[in-house]
């Protein structure tokens, strides 16, 4: 799939009805939760203009905990299985529909960012698709995989002879067309296994998109894409984080810690069951101390101790004590990371927080303090129909997913011929290209 800048309300016009399915179903599938949304496309018609524009309204909606499934990977195929189709079952019969095509996000695969270029030469002649294409393909076969999958692959920017910055060079002279590319490669077994998950609910993948991506289809604002940003899903198994500026994405990568160790880490510290410890996050986790937390007191049961032994007394800021350290440590990886990235490091003066792990409280404040940025947590963007209980953080990944259905990546179906051109097995691939070209 070829990543594109996000279309502006403007670039919406261009929509029709006819360019998109009557539904749209997206699965997020992670490491603590499973969600499964549909959408119904409406139209609904401008007032400035006379033309319909398509939107989504919600009719089903499923989620369940996860299981099977560990840093974003399938983990047990047979306990993935029951929990996925929980999830579809709970979305088809609020839809009353069923589903065969979805959109799936890939939270894990140990995802990684490589940035390429690729030259090609013009001669007399102005620059066409086919010059644009050379420019591609020359930038892909310079990709070194190391046996991963092309995920995701973006012009980040042209380069005209001395002309740095172009967006869309078309119909322009010069001597040599550059084009800066951004390739996210992912483990293939990772896909492969996935794959396997939904062809045993009887589902096939449409297309796979990088959580952090998917996340800020949902919640990322046309001037935030364009003078740069970095959201930071906060799963379960995994952090993942992507990096745009001018329109593009410029980075993206993954850190395989997530909320869900903040969880054990408390089980640990508390000597209590996983369960109970979950519990304790999401009622009395934070990343700040308050000075009553000394005072404050929360019981808890012991693990494997019965009787009147059973149940302990600890004080809120061991909370505190806890949770703070691990974070702690997520935004400095996440920190240091992007301090590599040249994009992030001199453009990326915002980061946009979205996943389960941003409701706990004070966690948009530990993020300003190391990140040295400013911060702001983002819920979903409203669709007509979705329940309350999903404006939350942590749905952020599913709602965009649906986002990327209603208008995905423009010439997705040319990465096959991409990968192909560039050398690269584009076997897996070239069955999504087809599979887009044949549905939009």
């Amino acid at each position: 799939m070829k990543v594109v800048p996000f279309p502006s309300s403007s670039a919406h016009g261009g929509s029709t009805l006819a360019s998109v399915p009557s539904t749209i179903a997206a699965l997020d599938i992670g490491s603590t939760k499973i969600c499964c949304l549909i959408g119904s496309i409406e139209g609904r018609r401008r007032r400035a203009v006379d033309e319909t524009v398509p939107q989504i309204k919600v009719i089903g909606a499923g989620h369940c905990r996860s299981e099977g499934v560990n840093g974003g990977a399938v983990a047990d195929l047979d306990d993935a299985e029951r929990a996925l189709r929980t999830a579809i079952d709970q979305a088809e019969r609020m839809a009353g529909r069923t589903i065969s095509d979805v959109y799936v996000n890939m939270s894990g695969g140990r995802t990684v960012s490589v940035h390429v270029s690729g030259q090609a030469v013009l001669g007399r002649q102005a620059v066409d698709e086919a010059a644009k294409r050379r420019a591609a393909v020359n930038a892909m076969s310079k990709v070194e995989t190391g046996g991963r999958a092309v995920l995701h692959a973006s012009v980040i920017q042209y380069r005209l002879d001395d002309a740095r910055g172009v967006r869309e060079p078309e119909g322009m002279h010069g001597s040599t067309l550059t084009a800066e590319m951004n390739v996210v490669l992912a483990d293939p077994h990772a896909i492969t296994n996935l794959g396997i998950l939904l062809e045993r609910c009887h589902l096939d993948a449409i297309g796979f998109v990088v959580a952090p991506y998917a996340a800020a289809r949902s919640v990322l604002l046309a001037d935030e894409m364009e003078l740069g940003v970095a959201v930071i899903e906060l799963g379960g198994g995994t952090t993942s984080y992507a990096v745009f500026n001018e329109g593009m994405l410029a980075h993206a990568d993954m850190v395989p810690v997530g909320s869900h160790h903040v969880t054990t880490d408390i089980a640990r510290g508390l000597n209590t069951t996983i369960a109970h410890a979950e519990r304790v996050k999401t009622l009395w986790g934070s990343t700040v101390p308050a000075q009553l937390d000394e005072r404050e007191l929360i019981t808890c049961p012991i693990l494997g101790e019965t009787g009147s032994d059973a149940v302990q007394s600890i004080p809120r800021s061991m909370i505190c004590g806890v949770v703070r350290p691990r974070m702690e440590e997520i935004f400095e990886i996440i920190r240091d990371r992007l301090d590599q990235v040249p994009t992030a490091r001199n453009f990326v003066r915002r980061v946009v927080l979205t996943g389960g792990g941003g409701q706990l409280n004070g966690v948009e404040q530990l993020a300003r303090e190391i990140l040295g940025r400013r911060v702001r947590v983002a819920k979903p963007s409203r669709f007509d129909g979705l329940p309350d209980a999903l404006s939350t953080p942590g749905f952020c990944v599913a709602t965009g997913l649906l986002r990327y259905g209603l208008m995905p990546d423009e010439q997705a179906a040319n990465l096959g011929a991409l990968i192909a051109g560039a050398g690269h097995d584009s076997s897996y691939f070239s069955r999504v290209g087809q599979w887009l070209k044949e549905s939009f």
